[in-house]
């Protein structure tokens, strides 16, 4: 960890990383700006400004060599570490993982904007099928069965996952296995559902079954994870941590 003067013990760096507001610029950098303009012209949807902001600060404290980034979108996320990584300690890999072409597209002229092509990966595909695959290659590697790279890496110091909530639970059950360490995983709470559920309704039964998933994850992780839940104005952050 990097930023520190006095860190905390582990059982509470969550909070300490993640807790307060770092000593960095509050305005929402020019490029992520014009894409927040974009998400809002095209009816997307991306996390609050105002928890973007405590996790890009939570990175600063981090100074992470490796980051994986599920959920790429547009990319007005990335532009927000991109800005950071400008000004601070450039990361050696920045891998983001995004299912569509169309949107990797987006993201790469973003990357390529920011000069970051070196050391950032645009990975379009579903993310357990990554997780999976790289889970496999690292298997055969130790069995020495395999060559070549994985499409991903097994020691990320942050994963930030940003997934529909049907589906966060799964996404995050497949990236805690790609930690480092003292890697840390990025997430925000889901919202609970309300209201009476129609059997018949395949897509609010979706949601009902997800936070369920969320639910079920957050009691069973906490065995080998610390989990921390720091509230941010418009959102919660969850964060995972190896014990």
């Amino acid at each position: 960890m990097s930023q520190a003067d006095e860190v905390p013990n582990r059982s509470e760096l969550l909070g300490y990383l993640f807790g307060k507001p770092a000593d960095l610029p509050k305005d929402e950098p020019l490029i992520a700006a014009n894409i927040n303009q974009q998400l809002q012209h095209m009816s997307l949807t991306t996390w609050p400004i105002s928890v973007i902001r405590r996790v890009r600060d939570g990175l600063y404290r981090i100074a992470p060599d490796n980051i994986l980034e599920v959920g790429g979108g547009i990319g007005h996320r990335s532009a927000w570490l991109l800005d950071l990584f400008e000004s601070q300690k450039k990361p050696e890999r920045y891998d983001i993982v995004e299912q569509g072409n169309k949107f990797a597209v987006i993201i790469k002229r973003l990357v390529d904007r920011y000069n970051a092509g070196d050391w950032t990966n645009i990975k379009v595909g579903e993310l357990q099928t990554l997780a999976a695959e790289t889970m496999a290659w690292q298997a055969a590697t130790i069995s020495g069965l395999e060559s070549g790279d994985a499409p991903l890496i097994s020691n990320y110091d942050v994963i930030i996952v940003d997934e529909q909530p049907e589906s966060l639970a799964d996404a995050i059950e497949s990236c805690l296995p790609l930690l480092s360490p003292n890697g840390v995983l990025v997430a925000t709470e889901p919202m609970v559902p309300t209201g009476e559920v129609d059997e018949n309704d395949e897509e609010q039964l979706a949601m009902v079954n997800g936070f369920n998933n969320w639910m079920e994850l957050i009691r069973t992780s906490q065995s080998d994870f610390y989990v921390a839940f720091v509230p941010v104005f418009e959102g919660t952050i969850v964060t995972f941590m190896k014990k």
